[in-house]
């Protein structure tokens, strides 16, 4: 009888093959998480979440706008003479205007 006939012959002992299946199960696992996570990256990436812009905005007489930004429900137009105007996203109409101080 050879030596490697004779290793063939010798059971394995149980914690060892625990450790094997639980090693795979867990290396499995591992490959289906990061399988997992990236495709809810790129589900979450590739959905458009921008807010629609309006065509126009109409600014009171003599106001130039230097900045623009929008939430859900209100547009904000910074103007060059250091005004703030909130306007309704939906009429356009002015809500609020906020005047600018610098400090001295």
């Amino acid at each position: 009888m050879d030596m490697d006939d004779a290793s063939a012959d010798v059971a394995e002992p149980a914690n060892l093959r625990f450790l094997r299946r639980l090693v795979t199960v867990l290396t499995a696992v591992m490959i289906l998480g990061v399988v997992i996570l990236i495709g809810l990256l790129v589900i979450r990436l590739n959905t458009p979440r921008s807010l629609p812009l309006p065509a126009e905005i109409a600014l009171p007489d003599g106001a130039t706008a230097t900045a623009f930004t929008r939430g859900p429900d209100w547009l904000a137009v910074v103007t060059a003479d250091d005004r703030i105007l909130i306007l309704d996203a939906a009429t356009g109409a002015l809500r609020q205007e906020v005047q600018i101080t610098r400090p001295d």
